[in-house]
């Protein structure tokens, strides 16, 4: 009898499901929740509530009223990484530009959007992800929505918005890693000291012309007054080797590493200057840090490096999952949306890592896209066709006809 890969994912699904954390769950929504978390790994093409309904026994208003209700794809996506990552994790965390028009539609702003090198008008959603450092992947923990233009306050600040977020859902957070990674937009001091707060560490990349001061390590000379706390700026293309330790050189990439002050963050970090080459010859220093003083300087860059493996889910998600295409204008309806999106790619991730052979293989979600979709349509005649799939002869066959239509990833 063929095992299909569905039904694995369906397994996996459930299985947490029956979690205690979802014990208060009515059983409609866990198969509904299963249900849409298949179809969305399922169709090709846009993914909205009329597409659901073409592919599905539920009705389009069945999908419209269950995506009004509340779910914790939080918690749902940890127990699912749980099972699958290794010890050295950390959390990342990117805003993704969501386009979409309807003056109506909640938090409806102008915001930027990386792929076009503009601000525009649309959605905005801060999406947080656990990024397994060894094995050079990400797995989607919770989605949220930034506020629009109807829905702020005069004092609403974007930059404190998104701190908020790491704040509210600090414990769960903190139970996966106490380092948090971001890009250099958020090396900023009011971001930093929100998340020193709640006793997590932050990585991220400083800009090229910080001001940063060596720390005086001389002796006292015993004078009255201040005693001497700087041992003047740091000059990055010149670097003072008595402060500075070479933790790493090779053709291509040499970090020095020193503890100094950072004049912006009003504090010590731990810096990590990254010299890159090519040919023997240099390219670019880039500046990064950790306000982790004690951190092994060698796992500052990988660490920072690794945040882009949260890029690589939204492009999935936009890509095969149906991200960009939801057709609500309600608050609760594209928040459930947007996690159901990624939280698809998530299952495709882990059925990928769960099986030993893909280990040296990519992770494709084109091929896992053409897997499910050539699942269900299989299902389909041989449910209208009466056929037996398990037949010797059909089951070689069966087994052709899943991957019909993959590309070498």
């Amino acid at each position: 009898m063929i095992i299909k890969t569905d039904q694995k994912v369906k397994y996996h699904i459930i299985s947490i499901l029956k979690n205690k954390i979802f014990q208060k769950m009515y059983k409609t929504h866990k198969d509904f929740i299963v249900n849409v978390l298949l179809h969305f790994l399922s169709i090709k093409g846009k993914i909205n509530f009329l597409q659901l309904a073409r592919y599905s026994s539920l009705c389009e208003q069945t999908f419209r009223n269950n995506f009004e209700q509340d779910f914790d794809f939080l918690k749902f996506n940890k127990l699912l990484a749980d099972q699958i990552v290794s010890n050295e994790c950390i959390v990342a965390f990117d805003p993704c530009y969501i386009p979409k028009s309807g003056k109506e539609t909640y938090g409806r702003a102008k915001f930027w959007s990386g792929s076009d090198k503009a601000a525009k008008w649309g959605l905005d959603i801060c999406g947080f992800a656990v990024v397994d450092v060894i094995k050079n992947t990400a797995f989607h923990l919770k989605a949220f929505q930034t506020p629009g233009i109807k829905d702020r306050d005069d004092k609403f600040n974007l930059l404190l918005h998104y701190a908020s977020l790491v704040s509210k859902n600090a414990e769960v957070f903190k139970s996966i890693s106490k380092y948090l990674v971001a890009d250099a937009f958020f090396s900023k001091k009011s971001f930093l000291d929100i998340i020193l707060e709640i006793n997590m560490h932050f990585i991220s990349r400083l800009r090229d012309d910080s001001v940063l001061m060596y720390i005086f390590k001389g002796e006292l000379t015993g004078k009255k007054g201040r005693p001497k706390k700087f041992d003047g700026r740091i000059d990055i293309k010149n670097l003072n080797t008595n402060y500075f330790d070479k933790v790493i050189c090779n053709q291509e990439l040499t970090i020095y590493s020193a503890i100094v002050y950072c004049k912006a963050f009003k504090r010590d970090i731990k810096l990590a200057v990254a010299v890159f080459s090519k040919d023997g010859k240099e390219v670019t220093r880039k500046l990064y840090f950790s306000t982790d003083l004690e951190q092994d300087a060698l796992q500052i860059v990988p660490y920072y490096r690794s945040r882009f493996q949260i890029e690589f889910l939204y492009r999935d998600a936009k890509q095969h999952t149906g991200l960009t295409d939801c057709q609500a204008r309600s608050e609760n309806k594209l928040d459930f949306h947007f996690n159901t999106s990624l939280t698809a790619v998530n299952l495709a991730k882990f059925e990928w890592l769960s099986n030993s052979i893909n280990e040296k293989t990519p992770f494709s979600m084109v091929n896992y896209k053409t897997l499910f979709n050539n699942t269900m349509m299989l299902d389909r005649f041989i449910c209208r066709f009466a056929i037996n799939p398990n037949t010797a002869k059909n089951q070689k066959i069966y087994k052709e006809l899943l991957i019909f239509g993959n590309i070498a990833a």
